[in-house]
């Protein structure tokens, strides 16, 4: 078991944590990372491009001249994809790009980047994030305070005071364990979990 110091608001160690070596302390393997973003992108994209062909572009009904005699090229519209204003052909359609990726493969990206952010010291465990009101102020004050300036922090989302006071803030998240995501840990240089959550995400990740 890896064991960790738990801190209160003000920096200061108040106990210690004891979490699974297997999701805390685990090798870390940037291949799943890649995989994993490229899934989460993937998931992300609207995919509703698209360029229309010679079916929507208006006009080019007639024939714009007959068939033989002229010494032109026969043509039976000028919506044709040949043409300047016709039709694009082999146009990009509408589609989905999501795919799917074994649970196995995105737990164990999870477990690798819950365990990099512990090696590199960039793992948090407070006793507790209480804010007695709405302030994003007052958020601000206690994140710098323990030496954070881009973290993403872990709460259960019935903590409204923590979500709806950080969440003004440009370079803080706040997510509810169920969501905790690779991509999100990454893009921030410190993770901050509470206690409880921790065992929470320890729960999630075995």
């Amino acid at each position: 078991m890896a064991t960790f110091d738990v801190i209160n608001m003000d920096g200061k160690k108040v106990s210690s944590i004891e979490l699974d070596d297997e999701i805390f302390a685990a090798r870390v393997n940037e291949n799943l990372f890649y995989e994993v973003i490229k899934w989460q992108h993937a998931k992300r994209r609207q995919g509703t491009h698209m360029v229309r062909n010679r079916s929507l572009v208006r006009g080019g009904g007639s024939k714009p001249w007959r068939q033989k005699g002229t010494g032109r090229a026969r043509h039976g519209s000028t919506r044709a994809s040949q043409w300047v204003g016709g039709g694009k052909a082999m146009k990009p359609k509408p589609r989905d790009y999501s795919y799917a990726l074994p649970k196995k493969v995105r737990r164990g990206a999870l477990r690798s980047a819950v365990s990099l952010r512990a090696k590199e010291g960039k793992l948090l465990i407070l006793d507790a994030f209480d804010l007695p009101e709405i302030k994003t102020k007052e958020a601000r004050r206690l994140l710098e305070g323990l030496g954070l300036s881009k973290a993403l922090i872990v709460e259960d989302k019935s903590n409204r005071n923590v979500d709806r006071s950080v969440r003004n803030l440009p370079t803080f998240q706040v997510l509810a364990p169920e969501g905790l995501n690779l991509r999100d840990i990454l893009r921030h240089d410190t993770l901050v979990l509470t206690k409880d959550v921790a065992k929470r995400v320890e729960e999630r990740l075995r």
